[in-house]
């Protein structure tokens, strides 16, 4: 498809993301590899794995569970049952939603 002379391009791509780490066991195993698509500002919803990086650390890449929002900023958390396990929101706070890199298909 064709507008005004440039091509429509779906951005949204699927990328594949290495889970680290056991924050996210038993769902997402360390060394597993998960199917996400890069996040242009589609709709997050509460349940949502996303992957974004670190507030502090940006150099850090984050998977994590999407467990409140409000507005534009998302309360994350790590699934695994023991909170020495995981650093999430919890720890740093809400996240921007557009700091989100890619969202789990």
């Amino acid at each position: 498809m064709k507008f005004l002379g440039f091509e429509l391009v779906d951005f949204m791509s699927e990328v594949e993301v290495l889970v680290r780490g056991d924050s996210m066991w038993p769902t997402l195993k360390d060394g597993q590899m998960i199917s996400c698509i890069t996040y242009i500002g589609q709709e997050i919803s509460v349940g949502h794995i996303v992957v974004f990086p670190h507030p502090f650390e940006s150099m850090n890449i984050l998977i994590k569970r999407v467990d409140k929002i409000a507005q534009d900023r998302l309360f994350v958390v790590g699934d695994n049952p023991d909170p020495t396990a995981t650093e999430d929101s919890h720890n740093f706070g809400m996240i921007e939603s557009a700091s989100v890199i890619a969202v789990k298909v």
